[in-house]
């Protein structure tokens, strides 16, 4: 029997953070959860920040806890959400909290810098990336034209994982899957594009040298070690993005698949070995972000879990257990109302169950009532949105897709797995929920030379859980719904 490694894993989300420990032997893998915490948002002058030393504590405090136990960690892994970033002056001291990309002054940043400063075809030619307002080159645009000091002094840039690591080694570097969501990177080169630095004013050397996944950043510095009572433990960059991490520890066998990513926002995507920039991903608005190996992750952001989430805080008299509400929901008539998910209409309404009765009875549709209607036309809609998504990738793709593979939290909604799978007309596999904190520790595996590759990463996530299977049934009815579908958001 060989030895059990241990990894010691953050993932940082916009809402909370936790510290897990995954240990490696025997083929297999298993995980525990040492500490959850909140992340807090400070609003202070009219700005939102994130609490970049709160963060930094909860490692800490994470990190005490193996030293407590007599845990031997292999190495520690970082992946946090996407596009923010720290300020680090000559001095080497942050300069401020960073900011936080639900920051009001991006309102009209991208409209403002695409009208002005380089059109929108060309940033998307550049980098293709979707364009979002809260994307790092409109966050320092915006930064820029209000004269921020934090920014004026700054002499590196480090996104959020870098950060943290560099608080733990000491070491500065820029982490390729992390810096593909700034609107910053050139997917083709791989690099920080100079045009769009230089449009912010901005240079490369304001930021770390660029690092893949599996790379090491630096050991645990003096000071960090005395604090967790931890020797020189290796501090290793893994996808620094979150959804690099989930992707990276998809279950599948070969490359022909698609995976949903499913929670408040559902993103559905391929790998790829190149980005997919042209016209047609261009007008269908998808994304091109780093992967491990070099590949891509061409997907799409659909509007997920949200909408049901914010109708659940609204109704008083539904069912506190899903899936008791969703029980309920299931006995309704199908498709009696669809919505599409994505409409603006969606976004952050003061009342998302009159959103959703405002929609049908503009689109001159039966206007659901209660909350059971309102859940069926939820589910059913965001089934048929997965769709229409899912029949873009088909077209896009170099291969046939045959498996959807449905990872997160949303990957416990058997209901909404079953639905997909009719919709889409694949097999989906469902699982594993807890996909981000395993590809960050199978990513540390990687580099530590225990796994070899990304397939037998995938290999190992395979035969360490148990998948759901389901099978596309009722074909002709979800193609007629389907049908009735298009019509209606095209209205």
């Amino acid at each position: 029997m060989e030895t059990k490694k241990f990894f010691f894993a953050v993932d940082l989300g916009a809402t909370s953070g936790r510290t897990i420990i995954g240990s490696l032997s025997d083929g297999k893998f298993e995980l525990e959860e040492l500490t959850r915490f909140d992340n807090n948002l400070i609003e202070q002058g009219g700005h939102f920040y994130w609490d970049i030393y709160a963060l930094y504590f909860e490692i800490i405090k994470g990190l005490k806890i193996v030293a407590q136990r007599k845990i031997e960690i292999t190495s520690i892994g970082i992946d946090t959400w996407g596009v923010d970033f720290v300020f680090i002056g000559e001095d080497g001291a942050i300069l401020r909290n960073p900011r936080a990309y639900r920051d009001p002054i991006t309102f009209d940043a991208k409209d403002d810098y695409l009208r002005h400063v380089v059109s929108s075809r060309e940033v998307y030619e550049t980098t293709g990336i979707q364009l979002m307002n809260f994307n790092s080159l409109f966050q320092l645009y915006a930064m820029r034209r209000e004269g921020n000091a934090a920014l004026q002094h700054a002499q590196k840039i480090l996104f959020l994982p870098d950060a943290l690591s560099w608080m733990l080694t000491g070491n500065e570097v820029c982490e390729y899957t992390i810096a593909s969501t700034s609107q910053l990177l050139d997917p083709r080169t791989k690099q920080l594009d100079e045009r769009l630095l230089a449009s912010v004013g901005l240079c490369r050397s304001k930021f770390g040298k660029m690092v893949k996944p599996g790379t090491l950043i630096g050991t645990l510095t003096d000071e960090v070690q005395q604090m967790t009572g931890l020797g020189p433990v290796p501090v290793i960059a893994v996808a620094g993005h979150d959804t690099g991490s989930a992707v990276a520890a998809v279950p599948a066998k070969d490359e022909r698949f698609a995976y949903l990513s499913s929670g408040t926002w559902s993103l559905m995507g391929i790998e790829t070995k190149d980005a997919i920039i042209n016209e047609d991903s261009y007008e269908k608005n998808f994304t091109n972000e780093g992967g491990v190996e070099g590949t891509t992750r061409f997907l799409k952001n659909i509007c997920g879990m949200w909408i049901y989430e914010r109708c659940r805080k609204e109704w008083t008299d539904a069912p506190k257990s899903h899936s008791e509400l969703q029980a309920e929901a299931m006995e309704q008539p199908p498709f009696r109302s669809l919505i599409d998910p994505d409409d603006a209409l969606f976004a952050n309404p003061s009342s998302m169950v009159e959103a959703i009765q405002q929609y049908c009875r503009e689109t001159g549709q039966y206007v659901p009532e209660g909350y059971a209607q309102i859940c069926r036309c939820i589910f059913d809609s965001l089934a048929l949105r997965y769709r229409q998504v899912f029949k873009w990738l088909q077209e896009f793709a170099t291969f046939p897709i045959d498996t959807l593979h449905i990872i997160g939290g949303g990957s416990l909604n058997n209901y909404l797995n079953q639905f997909t799978a009719n919709s889409c007309g694949v097999e989906v596999y469902a699982g594993p929920q807890e996909c981000t904190a395993i590809g960050n520790i199978m990513l540390q595996a990687k580099a530590a030379g225990e796994v070899k590759d990304i397939w037998e990463m995938r290999r190992i996530i395979a035969d360490s859980i148990e998948l759901k299977y389901f099978e596309p049934k009722d074909q002709s009815v979800w193609d007629e719904a389907y049908k009735r579908y298009l019509e209606i958001v095209q209205l």
